[in-house]
């Protein structure tokens, strides 16, 4: 099974796989920053995307699947709000262009291609002056049981997602890179600590 048919077949499986709501992080790191160009990678039924446009931010959202992406359009135009919704496999393609900010929220490809390499993609996306944030996991979290069968997928520290960045010297400037707790109901319904870890650098102007 392709990575894009997983991600079809489970979001054709449920009216709702995600809450719709913001993620906490992208909030709170973006909300201080004036609205530009936005990118948001893996943005399934659209949350951030839409919350994003909200704030005044020009926004290009892609996914792997494209049902998701219907979804997320529907979603856009219900809450009056412009997207530009495209459909790549971040591992052969990548949306044209730099931006003021891309935003990669629990990105975790199920394919061959490494996350690290479209990681690399998202630094290169990033305009003079603009921001890179990257949210991920540290652990399962109430997941555990769930995730059993893809143990193989590994969440590195944040100075390792720096790292992999490949960062120039005199280049980027370093926000934030810390784990964190988030309180996150698990697959019962029943509210559960989980660690996550917030990455954001900047690329500096000139």
């Amino acid at each position: 099974m392709t990575d894009a048919t997983y991600w079809d077949t489970r979001y054709a499986e449920s009216t709702a796989v995600w809450s719709g709501d913001v993620n906490v992080a992208l909030r709170d790191e973006v909300s201080d920053l004036t609205p530009g160009t936005a990118l948001d990678l893996g943005c399934g039924e659209g949350g951030d995307a839409i919350w994003l446009a909200a704030q005044g931010w020009r926004v290009t959202a892609t996914d792997i699947s494209a049902v998701a992406l219907a979804k997320a359009a529907a979603h856009a135009a219900r809450a009056g709000v412009s997207v530009d919704f495209q459909c790549h496999d971040l591992g052969s393609s990548f949306p044209a262009g730099t931006f003021d900010l891309v935003s990669a929220q629990f990105l975790y490809p199920r394919g061959e291609v490494p996350r690290e390499r479209i990681l690399l993609a998202a630094a290169a996306a990033v305009a003079p002056g603009g921001i890179l944030l990257i949210e991920g996991h540290q652990d399962f979290g109430p997941f555990a049981e769930q995730h059993h069968a893809h143990g193989d997928i590994s969440f590195p520290e944040p100075d390792e997602v720096i790292a992999g960045l490949r960062l120039g010297e005199g280049e980027w400037q370093v926000l934030r890179a810390a784990k964190h707790d988030r309180l996150q109901n698990g697959p019962d319904g029943q509210p559960a600590h989980r660690t996550d870890s917030t990455v954001k650098v900047r690329r500096l102007p000139g």
